[in-house]
């Protein structure tokens, strides 16, 4: 089995345009989560959420390009700009054919939708643009993404709502792994901070209207984010071969089913995926220096998550420390295992944990060793991603300090 690194990063979020705005606002305890100003926001009843700041799309864009880019389009290319020219990996005529891109996503070109349901209902307009339906495709990032970087071997998408993202990382590992790709450009992005995404969302009474609070006992709900990561992962021997600089090694994933319930999650799944995760490492609990947990910020999801992290390194000697960065970033949906491999990738390299910002309250129901408010400094070996999805989809994913 081929050895798998990762040689580019790149992010977009409502706390930075980049890498390193992203990881330095975590790291700062800044909170993305702000009131949301959109067209008809002020109708919704969830009225906050982590929006990318002071966006403008024509800063990145001709006019041309927008008429097929929805806004998850968009981040998702802005990301992977960023990470194909950290890593320096040429796509060529000799190596075109092994190289893929496979990006998570959940909601696909919502705010495309949400736009053009607005036209035809509201304004009654008869006609719409000839290209809405290559815009507003789950699989548009994915493809556009092939396109702009000549990429022929697989492209595709992954939705498997929140897990949709270390879903599609996990292919790509797994791909490059068994030797059938040299590299892809891999990921996820999501936006769908708009008023027909939020509306829905609105109805499964799961966000909050205060503020993010994962594992504090006052929890009461989510908050949604927006934003893309991306990253080139290679094989090592090509990355070494040409002397590319590598952040750090995947060395772990699994995917495993609830099969309980469409919205409920289960801890046996959980536990599961994280073993299963493990085992495919070859690596014991105690090797694990830090867990980005999926912690959404709503009672249920955390109280299993965290039984289910108990379970699973209950003999360790030392509890791995623990986070949910979506009290400042935001949870992306499907996007969010991607955003949150970006703590992992730089705790690793930076030896700096990010907190869990907002707690105020211990629950015993969540006894976990958490980063709760301050990072914190600490040299680690491996970081565990944890995410559960709607539907009972779960996806674990180990990187390793280079």
């Amino acid at each position: 089995m081929k050895r798998v690194v990762i040689t580019g990063s790149g992010a977009i979020s409502a706390l930075g345009y980049n890498t390193m705005e992203h990881y330095n606002s975590l790291m700062n305890g800044i909170c993305g989560i702000k009131t949301l100003e959109f067209k008809d926001s002020d109708s919704l009843s969830i009225k906050i959420g982590a929006m990318v700041g002071e966006y403008r799309a024509d800063k990145f864009f001709s006019l041309r390009d927008l008429s097929f880019f929805d806004r998850y389009t968009q981040f998702a290319i802005i990301a992977a700009r960023e990470a194909m020219s950290q890593s320096g990996f040429e796509i060529n005529m000799k190596n075109s054919d092994k190289v893929g891109v496979i990006i998570g996503n959940s909601g696909g070109g919502l705010q495309t939708l949400d736009e053009n349901y607005r036209e035809v209902f509201k304004h009654q307009k008869k006609q719409l643009h000839p290209f809405i339906v290559p815009k507003l495709m789950a699989n548009a990032a994915s493809s556009q993404l092939s396109i702009i970087f000549d990429v022929k071997g697989p492209s595709f998408t992954v939705s498997a709502a929140c897990a949709s993202s270390n879903h599609a990382m996990g292919q790509a590992f797994k791909l490059i792994q068994t030797g059938q790709l040299i590299a892809a450009i891999t990921g996820g992005s999501e936006s769908m901070l708009c008023f027909g995404g939020l509306k829905a969302w609105e109805g499964l009474r799961v966000m909050t209207n205060t503020k993010c609070r994962p594992f504090s006992r006052n929890r009461d709900g989510m908050s949604q984010g927006e934003g893309a990561a991306i990253f080139v992962f290679e094989e090592y021997d090509s990355a070494s071969r040409r002397g590319a600089e590598i952040i750090a090694e995947v060395v772990g994933f699994s995917m495993t089913s609830d099969a309980t319930h469409i919205v409920r999650p289960d801890k046996d799944g959980a536990k599961r995926a994280m073993m299963s995760a493990l085992n495919d490492a070859k690596l014991n609990t105690s090797q694990i220096g830090y867990i980005n947990a999926h912690g959404t910020g709503t009672i249920l999801n955390d109280k299993i998550e965290a039984i289910a992290i108990n379970q699973v390194f209950r003999d360790s000697p030392e509890a791995p420390l623990v986070s949910s960065t979506k009290s400042s970033h935001g949870h992306l949906i499907g996007g969010a295992g991607a955003i949150e491999l970006v703590s992992c990738l730089m705790s690793l390299r930076c030896s700096v944990i990010p907190p869990t910002i907002n707690y105020e309250e211990k629950d015993p129901d969540c006894n976990l060793n958490l980063v709760v408010n301050n990072s914190i400094e600490k040299k680690i070996e491996y970081s565990l991603s944890n995410a559960f999805a709607f539907g009972g989809s779960n996806s674990v994913l180990i990187l390793k300090k280079f």
